[in-house]
């Protein structure tokens, strides 16, 4: 099985990736082979077009903050 070797990682980045790991009761290898797994497989240019669409039915509309008008609902 061919091996990859990825340097200049942070420190941060690995600790966030040791905790994900645990957290999944697995080793870090293996959170790592499950997370490039998943990337491989993703299909980013359909996720792009899908995105470009939604920016587009959208018409640049800028959406308020839905928990301002909560706030301000519960202020009244």
């Amino acid at each position: 099985m061919p091996q990859v070797l990825i340097r200049g990682l942070s420190t941060e980045t690995i600790d966030r990736l040791k905790a994900r790991a645990q957290a999944k009761g697995r080793s870090l290898q293996a959170e790592l082979r499950e997370v490039l797994e998943r990337s491989a497989e993703s299909d980013w240019e359909a996720a792009d077009a899908a995105l470009a669409r939604a920016e587009a039915a959208v018409g640049g509309h800028v959406f308020t903050d839905s928990t301002l008008l909560i706030r301000e609902d519960r202020n009244r």
